[in-house]
């Protein structure tokens, strides 16, 4: 039978499988563990008490919450991007990123969004995140939240009302992955070790007393004798019958045994550094300076993921805005997270290179790039300016972009008023623009001239760039017009 190739509807279904573990009316959590166990997400909550576990979770939340994040406004409007500026200063975005950061912990972690009218706008002043055992999916991987009324299949949740970031979620396996289920059984053989470990300690630790009593001694005496080696232990003197003697024995030979515990323990602390960090060389002592290095380079690698699961949920709550506000198809601005130094380290690296090679950079290039404020760089003194015509030492400077002849250029008064209206970052670049203009046939050459030279000034100066460019080209055109050129 003959198939339409775009059949939108899938055909491999749990419907149509032989799957019987999805036969039910919802689909369970396939998580190894819980399903050994029996149990549900409240097992995983659990191990955070551990101390290992607790501080590594901490850390790996803590790498991400330090990135920069912000907005590109890419297509969508100016006003879209204001407005969606306003509802993130508003929200807890810190409390908000850890509670999503859940979900690599558990697999997935549903976050309900409450919204309200502000402005004009329908835009949600809190996103909570709810326990993940609440929720459920069915066949069709859609999640439902388990309610009184309905226990067995759920409440389908309306749309725009949860956001659900989860990690490496999958058509089979819909709840995504828990990062906790590596911890399971290396925490509890950690805690096993332990106790065994503590227990070798206590009968092997200290030196054994012996006491001595003759043959004929009664039963009663050595009860006696007895509790004063308990006093001994405890209070370090003891009172025995004058017959009697007390021997301390110290325990030779057990250290190989008590080495077996504590590698065991280290092991286990090793295998879980490595489930939730990527690496275990920065939480050994074992651990030099090299080996130290490449295992933060892995946990960055793990942040970057971490931080691009963050991104997606903030990305699809503003989705929700603006089709809330402005209907289906606007484009929207695009949350991002990234490492500020790294990409200062980069960027200057690249523009050190560049200078080497022998690019020049402008002031508003540095103030662009690097955040400096006006006033903060020097005029410099080598950056390369084009090449003025030659004139004579009555021509105005000016006019450096003007045909050599003997007499001033009759458009050098509206030149220097565009350059004294200009910041003084903009000057440079007007001389430039001269330069351009003299080389240029005509007004599609001299655009793409600009467009080469300038293409890395964001929006807002190159159409600053090109109007006066165009200003310029205009009264080089009058004059040749006055000229009878």
């Amino acid at each position: 039978m003959a198939t339409d190739p775009l059949n939108q509807q899938h055909l491999a279904s749990r419907a149509r499988s032989l799957d019987f573990y999805a036969l039910g009316m919802w689909l369970p959590n396939p998580d190894p563990i819980l399903k050994a166990q029996g149990k549900d997400i409240e097992v995983y909550r659990n191990m955070r008490s551990d101390a290992l576990i607790g501080g590594s979770i901490r850390r790996r939340k803590s790498a991400v919450k330090a990135l920069q994040w912000g907005l590109d406004r890419g297509r969508a409007a100016s006003r879209t991007t204001r407005a969606v500026q306003t509802m993130l200063d508003g929200l807890d975005l810190e409390r908000i990123m850890g509670q999503m950061l859940d979900c690599t912990l558990y697999g997935y972690q549903p976050m309900e969004v409450l919204w309200q009218r502000s402005a004009g706008l329908l835009v949600p002043h809190d996103v909570q995140g709810k326990p993940p055992e609440w929720f459920c999916f069915d066949m069709d991987n859609q999640l439902r939240f388990k309610t009184r009324q309905d226990p067995t299949l759920g409440e389908l949740l309306p749309e725009r009302k949860f956001l659900l970031p989860r990690q490496d979620p999958s058509y089979q396996n819909p709840y995504g992955f828990a990062d906790l289920s590596m911890c399971f059984w290396p925490l509890a053989f950690k805690k096993g070790g332990m106790e065994f470990w503590l227990g070798f300690a206590e009968k092997f630790g200290s030196a054994f007393s012996v006491g001595k009593l003759p043959s004929t001694a009664s039963p009663e005496e050595r009860a006696a004798l007895l509790d004063s080696l308990d006093a001994l232990i405890q209070d370090g003197v003891a009172v025995i019958p004058n017959d009697g003697s007390i021997e301390i024995k110290e325990m030779a030979g057990k250290s190989a045994s008590a080495d077996l515990y504590e590698r065991l323990v280290l092991h286990c602390r090793s295998e879980i550094s490595i489930a939730l960090l990527g690496q275990n060389q920065t939480t050994e002592a074992s651990a030099n300076k090299a080996s130290a290095s490449t295992g933060l380079e892995v946990t960055r690698e793990l942040r970057d993921g971490d931080g691009a699961i963050v991104a997606a949920a903030m990305n699809q709550l503003i989705a929700w805005v603006c089709q809330a506000n402005w209907g289906e198809g606007t484009p929207a601005p695009v949350f991002s997270l990234w490492d500020q130094a790294s990409q200062d380290s980069l960027q200057a690296a690249r523009d050190k290179s560049n200078y080497d090679a022998g690019a020049r950079y402008t002031a508003s290039y540095w103030m662009r790039a690097y955040g400096y404020q006006e006033g903060d760089l020097q005029a410099s003194t080598d950056t390369p300016m084009p090449t003025p015509t030659p004139k004579t030492a009555a021509a105005p400077a000016s006019a450096a972009f003007a045909e050599a002849s003997q007499a001033p250029d009759p458009v050098a008064p509206q030149v220097d008023a565009l350059l004294e209206a200009s910041a003084p970052q903009w000057q440079g670049m007007v001389a430039q623009v001269q330069a351009l203009l003299t080389k240029g046939d005509d007004l599609a050459q001299v655009q793409q001239a600009l467009l080469e030279a300038y293409g890395q000034l964001d929006s807002a100066e190159l159409v600053k760039l090109m109007a006066a460019a165009y200003a310029l080209a205009q009264l080089k055109g009058m004059d040749a017009v006055r000229s009878g050129l």
